[in-house]
């Protein structure tokens, strides 16, 4: 086994998999991105979920990564154990409907034990898979593994509720009686205990069935399109590769415990190692969470970079570290991490500051906190709720670090009264929350703010100074966080339609980011601002910076929603008029007017009239003109718009000219491209029509086209231009075996029919179990055997996967007020768990078991057989 490097590790694993085929997939934020199921990208497949559930389509189906990976369920675990981390690397390799078992097996088992790739033992390997999956355990001894080093183990299975799932093999390295102190071996494997010596380092996941909750997992269906998701921790391969007792030993993290070290003169031993760990681990959390764009805050993920910021902290007070400290840890980090990650650096001393000033906040109350809690804890074995809640509500002190303190001391915390604590100040906060926002409404502040501030839409990273700051609607003199007018902003204040700008603020002494943009009473640009170090205060000077990439696709979305109000009025009539609109960065949607559905053929004329005006280069103008003359230029008014005495008229070629206030492109070629998504009806008269341009237009079109390369290759055409023949050929197959198999169905039932033997005492009747028949079939064979025994009693039941449908007949020569097929199926339905009704002659239900139908007749006393 190679001695290599994380770095080397991480490299290595990256070209095995390129030499395979594969495709580097860049690591993705941590920061999910419209994906609100996730706080943070938790794993390597994480990013890739919108490839594996089918709702975006891959340009490449082997795809590797080496994925940066945040969990915080076992916080308090860290420090505690070897290889608990919050930020940790997933290296991993998929497959998107390509090579399955037979390929990935073998690479694996190339991988790990290649001279020219890593180099392990194969006798240090051990495997373990499901029971169900014997294909596995042949493939695995098909590559030389000796079958003792094969565990079946009932666990090896991947699924959450209804969806993908597919039985999973992990690999494991022996790293030899030292660390086994009772000599259990392979049982340790076999019984699936926890243990320091078979360290897991690799999963791969066959992800093949459709699982259905209830249904036994031999009896899941086959997925059309099987696929391979694996993850193999970076930093436990390391541990392996570099023979360190622990995780924290390696290269990825111990050259931080050194710099630790250097600053506490404290050996990384005894009672200090759990700091030395906590620390590390938490370092690295934050450097890279806040150099993806996540900050400090009270709630969500800014909550948890604080609690392990508060965390790290107070581990670092036993290392005799009583000032701020971690803000000098973020180079160290850096320098370990930014071969494979060289954005770091860039970041690096916002992320310092930040950090810094956290820190210095939070040292004051960790040494008040500390003090007090372990003054309450001295008197009793559990800390009240109330009390734990005093000390986070009034002194700041953090629960997690109440209950984690309490437990150091062998006392607990009552975790259940200081929630009904906090539950009760949240009920408060949100009445005294509603009664502020009442008044916010009609803020006094706000409202006597008449300042004037400039919009310089042309213009960016300009200086500015802050003239008004604000707080839930209050003028306030310094924010960390809040509303702040400037007396001259480039960010455009949401209106009409279109979204706001976003962006940032710098000085020498603050980072912020600028994330809303809104209207003030008296007009002014009023910016939401979190500070990510430092604080605003009236009359600073700042420099505003807007994301400008981000305006320049909303510029091309504005401009494209005015060449399709124009191309709508050309082809659908004068009668158009625009009901609402929304301009954004990644599309626009354009509501208007119109009575009837639009055809596909005539959506394709209005997007191919577009892409011509945006063909023909039309420059903008622009003029701004008293509104009397305005209205006699014949633009395009939008319907809600309030006007003042003057108004802004943009122009784009002949056909249209609007009033409009947004920001808009130079030449209606800057638009790109401009593709429709959908139309559809909102409401009676009006309908929607959402667009894309640009950049996000190619990568709408791009999906697309690998969606129809799809369709091809499972057509199996030899090009797109065959697709339609194929589709026609198949739906033709198919609509032939639709008919065959209901013409053998109706042979079926009618030959089924005549083998159940008519009752005719006391009065003619059949009760046929029909086996599993289906719902349909079972109505079929109630038709055959109505046209056969007209004047009887037919009751009809089967087993449809666990229901039981009814069916009931009786004919008009049975019937009478009491003898009635609805009253029957009804009651019947009911003594079997379910429900039904019908026709005094034919009824039909459904029960959720069976039970003795002649039986059950016999205590009906009208129907007693």
């Amino acid at each position: 086994m190679k001695p290599l490097s994380g770095q080397a590790i991480r490299q290595m694993w990256l070209d095995f998999f390129v030499s395979k085929g594969h495709h580097i997939m860049p690591s993705a934020n941590l920061i999910p991105f419209q994906d609100p199921t996730l706080l943070w990208i938790n794993s390597g497949v994480a990013a890739m979920k919108k490839y594996f559930d089918g709702t975006e389509l891959p340009t490449h189906r082997r795809l590797t990564n080496a994925q940066k990976s945040l969990r915080t369920n076992d916080i308090e675990q860290v420090g505690y154990t070897a290889r608990h981390h919050t930020f940790f690397e997933m290296l991993g390799n998929f497959s998107i409907g390509d090579y399955f078992r037979d390929d990935v097996i073998p690479w694996a088992y190339e991988l790990l034990t290649s001279p020219q790739w890593f180099g392990f033992d194969p006798d240090k390997l051990y495997m373990t898979y499901s029971p169900l999956d014997e294909a596995t355990k042949k493939k695995w001894l098909a590559c030389g593994v000796q079958d003792d080093h094969l565990i079946p183990l009932d666990g090896n299975f991947w699924e959450i509720g209804e969806g993908p799932s597919g039985p999973d093999t992990e690999i494991f390295y022996d790293r030899g009686p030292s660390y086994d102190p009772t000599n259990q071996g392979v049982n340790l494997l076999r019984e699936d205990r926890s243990n320091d010596r078979y360290i897991e380092i690799w999963n791969i996941v066959f992800s093949q069935y459709h699982a259905v909750p209830g249904t036994p997992r031999k009896d899941y269906k086959e997925l059309p399109s099987k696929n391979i998701d694996t993850g193999a921790g970076l930093e436990r391969l390391a541990c392996v590769m570099q023979a360190t007792p622990t995780n924290f030993e390696t290269d990825l993290f111990y050259p931080i415990i050194e710099h630790v070290k250097r600053l506490s003169h404290i050996p990384y031993d005894g009672d200090a190692i759990r700091a030395y760990r906590v620390i590390a681990d938490h370092i690295r959390t934050l450097t890279f969470t806040l150099s993806d764009g996540a900050m400090f805050s009270n709630e969500g993920r800014g909550y948890v970079l604080r609690r392990l910021l508060r965390r790290a902290l107070r581990y670092g007070r036993k290392l005799n570290l009583m000032t701020p400290f971690l803000s000098e840890l973020v180079s160290t980090v850096m320098t370990i991490m930014e071969h494979a990650y060289p954005t770091l650096r860039t970041r690096q001393s916002i992320v310092e500051k930040m950090i810094l000033q956290e820190e210095v906040k939070f040292m004051s109350t960790l040494h008040h906190g500390e003090t007090l809690l372990k003054t309450m804890l001295e008197t009793v074995d559990v800390l009240p709720g109330p009390d734990a809640f005093k000390l986070y509500d009034t002194f700041g002190f953090p629960i997690e670090l109440t209950i984690e303190i309490a437990r150091e001391l062998n006392k607990r915390v009552d975790e259940q009264g200081f929630a009904a604590a906090m539950d009760e100040q949240k009920q408060r906060a949100r009445a005294a929350r509603q009664a502020n926002d009442s008044m916010t409404k009609q803020s006094a502040d706000l409202l006597a703010f008449t300042q004037p501030s400039s919009f310089l839409e042309q213009t960016n990273d300009i200086k500015a100074v802050v003239i008004g700051l604000f707080v839930d609607g209050h003028a306030i003199q310094t924010l960390e966080q809040g509303w702040v007018i400037f007396d001259q902003t480039p960010f455009y204040a949401e209106s009409g339609g279109q979204i706001f700008d976003t962006g940032e603020l710098t000085s020498e002494h603050v980072h912020a980011t600028i994330d809303q943009v809104i209207k003030a009473p008296h007009q002014q640009h009023l910016h939401y601002v979190t500070c990510q170090f430092g604080s605003l205060n009236v009359g600073d000077t700042v420099t505003l910076r807007r994301d400008e990439s981000r305006r320049y696709a909303i510029r091309q979305h504005h401009s494209a929603v005015h060449l399709l109000q124009a191309s709508l009025k050309r082809h659908l009539g004068a009668h158009i008029l625009q009901q609402g609109s929304y301009v954004g960065d990644r599309y626009a949607r354009f509501d208007f007017l119109h009575h009837e559905k639009i055809s596909e053929e005539t959506l394709r004329v209005i997007e191919q009239d577009v892409n011509a005006m945006i063909q023909d280069a039309y420059p903008c103008s622009i003029e701004r003109l008293p509104i009397e003359e305005a209205k006699k230029t014949g633009a395009t008014a939008p319907f809600d718009e309030k006007y003042g005495d003057i108004v802004r008229i943009v122009t784009l070629g002949p056909r249209s000219k609007e009033f409009c206030g947004g920001t808009h492109v130079s030449n209606t070629s800057e638009i790109g491209v401009f593709a429709i998504m959908f139309e559809e009806s909102i409401a009676a008269g009006t309908r929607r029509i959402q667009v894309v341009s640009g950049l996000a237009a190619y990568h709408y079109l791009k999906q697309k086209e690998l969606l129809l390369s799809q369709i091809q290759e499972r057509l199996r055409a030899g090009s797109t231009s065959e697709i339609m023949d194929r589709l026609k050929a198949s739906i033709a197959e198919k609509e032939a075996l639709k008919a065959s198999n209901a013409s053998l169905q109706d042979a079926y039932i009618r030959s089924l029919a005549k083998t159940f033997e008519l009752i005719t005492t006391p009065f003619p009747h059949l009760i046929v179990n029909g086996g599993t028949l289906s719902r349909t079939l079972l109505a079929a064979l109630m038709d055959e055997l109505k046209a056969m025994h007209p004047n009887s009693l037919i009751i009809l039941t089967s087993d449809d996967h666990g229901v039981f449908p009814l069916a009931v007949f009786v004919s008009p020569s049975l019937q009478s007020s009491t003898r009635h097929a609805g009253q029957l199926v009804k009651a019947l339905a009911q003594a079997m768990g379910g429900s039904g009704g019908g026709r005094p002659d034919l009824a039909f239900g459904s029960g959720k078991n069976l039970i003795d139908i002649p039986q059950w007749l016999k205590t009906q006393s009208i129907w007693t057989l």
